[in-house]
């Protein structure tokens, strides 16, 4: 099972496998707290495409267009990201973002599902 999660709303056991999917360390969030098994930083939007977005919801339709071709175009990292988290009952896709609907994680969430399926 593949999930998300905003990296603040805090370690739950029930996580399971915890991967902060963002390319920056999420502020004020210290890495014993944060309780993760894997930073993948590879698989997060280019700091060109994030900063382009800015979390500016009349920006998403092409944020999620951008972030699409980025992971299209970086198999490599895809593909070593769903090998390190085969055989995990439940992975939780850790974000900073504020809005639970605008971010990279739900972008990830629905392309990892397609390959994943």
């Amino acid at each position: 099972m593949l999930v998300i999660k905003r990296i603040y709303d805090g370690y739950e056991v029930s996580d399971g496998y915890r991967v902060l999917i963002d390319r920056l360390w999420p502020r004020g969030i210290s890495k014993e707290n944060a309780h993760l098994d894997d930073w993948a930083k590879d698989i997060a939007p280019s700091t060109e495409v994030r900063k382009q977005f800015n979390h500016e919801d009349d920006k998403w339709e092409k944020f999620k267009t951008d972030y699409f071709s980025e992971l299209k175009a970086n198999k490599e990292a895809v593909d070593t990201f769903i090998n390190s988290i085969k055989g995990k009952k439940k992975v939780t896709l850790l974000y900073g973002a504020k809005s639970p609907v605008h971010n990279h994680a739900v972008i990830l969430h629905d392309y990892l599902a397609d390959l994943m399926s």
